[in-house]
């Protein structure tokens, strides 16, 4: 189980490391998307829209993926 976590830990490193604006890049498209959506929500938007789910997901995801790429 451990060997499984660790190679997958390496793979996911050693991909993240070739494309260190991978992450930052997807965390600002789901910003950009939670704005389209905050724009234009419509008759039955709901919670989704309401919690702000894709903006928060988007800047925890941006801030990792910038610190991620400085340490790799």
């Amino acid at each position: 189980m451990n060997t499984k976590i660790n190679d997958f830990i390496d793979l996911l490193g050693d991909y993240f490391g070739e494309r260190p604006g991978l992450l930052p890049l997807v965390g600002l498209g789901l910003i950009i998307v939670n704005w389209i959506l905050q724009m234009y929500p419509g008759p039955g938007s709901g919670w989704f829209v309401d919690s702000n789910l894709l903006l928060h997901l988007g800047a925890v995801l941006a801030i990792f993926g910038i610190l991620l790429g400085r340490v790799l």
